[in-house]
């Protein structure tokens, strides 16, 4: 007997607890070449058991039934193995309909017995034992009564009940079994499915720690390439039209050799970042150049300043704090510094932008950067959006807080972190 499966629907007549063996689309499915094997041993063994009880002729208990009975009894045990090829659509029906057969005919013992195997392997316990009450309580006053030549009472009772407990306990051991194994797989796929969920989930949040370190990292480098190409090219269009002075060669030199060194950097930075989303600990961390810590937030203010940007600067950190801060949260503080700096080139080009970084044990860490709005907006260099939400999630991975918007006239971005204890 195979193993049940449940459908998406179910007929009428499959009742809450079977075990009964579906398709797909929840009608029953077709027997197995196994099936077929299991089906036709059973039916064989219950002809024999038949055969068996009519081959005395004639039967030891024939003194004990009427003349009809003897006549019809080895039609109705044939009728009762024939129906055991239904037995796996109608289990419970069968063992109902096979009791009054076990009142008439001797030889449909065998099929009782497989009925009750049945009906213990696809029902629960009660409805299995109570189908099997049916054919015991009968069996055993019959066999009480009139017992086999040379076998007593006692014997023949405990024959007669062996021959209906052993199949209650083998179909019930089977369906517990059956039962185990089927819950070993649904908990084996609800791990796959927990299994892939994980999965996504971590590709999800690496594809999300990728776009947040390529915007941080590349965004202000791109932004200072485009300042600088930006400015060559309107210098270059006033001096075409005559209302400006042409652009020297040391000029000229000087802003390709800017840009050149924010390309360069933007590649070198670009590596970095990829060398430390591939390395997977171990030696490989080595090799990765350090990240951007306090002590770097200088020169990015001073590449502010060479692109055209008006900067002011305060920085005041306690002593050690290089040291006290983990490079996370230095390496924040430094985001936050590059991010407001972006924001600034892009949505505010040309107005003074302030910076001002404090770190001690009183204040914790904080960084800021505001700068007035601009007279009329400009979207020159675009934005993907996503530079203040990645920095969101850096602080609040830090266990700080972030603040950003519109307040006199400034656009005001601050984050505060919390000092070592």
């Amino acid at each position: 007997m195979s193993a049940p499966r449940t459908g998406r629907t179910s007929p009428r007549w499959l009742l809450p607890g079977k075990l009964a063996a579906l398709d797909a689309a929840g009608a029953p499915r077709r027997r197995t070449v196994r099936d077929w094997v299991v089906d036709a041993s059973l039916f064989a063994a219950a002809a024999l058991v038949g055969l068996s009880v009519w081959s005395e002729d004639p039967p030891y208990y024939a003194e004990a039934v009427p003349a009809w009975m003897l006549a019809a009894d080895p039609w109705v045990g044939a009728a009762a193995c024939l129906a055991l090829w239904w037995r796996r659509r109608f289990p419970m029906a069968l063992a109902v309909a096979l009791v009054p057969a076990l009142y008439v005919a001797g030889t449909a013992v065998g099929a009782t017995m497989v009925a009750v195997l049945t009906v213990a392997v696809r029902r629960d316990w009660l409805p299995a034992s109570l189908a099997t009450a049916g054919y015991l309580v009968p069996a055993v006053i019959f066999g009480a009564v009139h017992p086999a030549p040379g076998t007593g009472v006692f014997a023949s009772v405990a024959i007669v009940g062996m021959m209906y407990l052993v199949p209650l306990g083998w179909g019930m051991a089977t369906r517990a079994r059956r039962q185990l194994i089927a819950s070993l797989r649904r908990d084996a796929e609800r791990e796959r499915q927990e299994h892939r969920r994980r999965l996504a989930d971590a590709r999800r949040g690496e594809r999300e720690r990728i776009a947040r370190e390529m915007h941080d990292v590349l965004a202000h480098r791109i932004s200072l390439l485009s300042v600088h190409a930006g400015g060559l090219a309107y210098r270059t269009a006033q001096a075409e039209a005559g209302v400006g002075r042409p652009l020297e060669a040391a000029e000229i030199g000087q802003a390709v050799e800017v840009i050149r060194d924010a390309a360069v950097r933007a590649l070198d930075e670009l590596g970095e970042v990829l060398a430390v989303l591939r390395t997977d600990g171990g030696d490989g961390r080595e090799r990765v150049a350090p990240q951007p810590r306090l002590a770097d937030i200088p020169r990015l203010v001073t590449e502010a300043r060479a692109a055209g940007q008006r900067v002011s600067f305060e920085m005041e950190c306690a002593p050690g704090a290089a040291e006290a801060l983990r490079p996370a949260t230095q390496r924040t503080v430094y985001r936050t510094v590059q991010e407001g700096l972006t924001n600034a080139r892009k949505h505010a080009p040309g107005v003074h932008v302030a910076v001002r970084v404090d770190a001690g044990p009183d204040t914790g860490v904080v960084a800021s950067v505001s700068n007035p709005l601009p007279g009329t907006p400009t979207g020159e260099l675009p934005g993907a959006g996503a530079g203040l939400t990645g920095l969101a999630e850096r602080v609040a991975l830090d266990g700080g807080t972030i603040e950003h918007g519109v307040a006199d006239g400034s656009f005001r971005l601050t984050t505060r972190l919390s000092w070592p204890t």
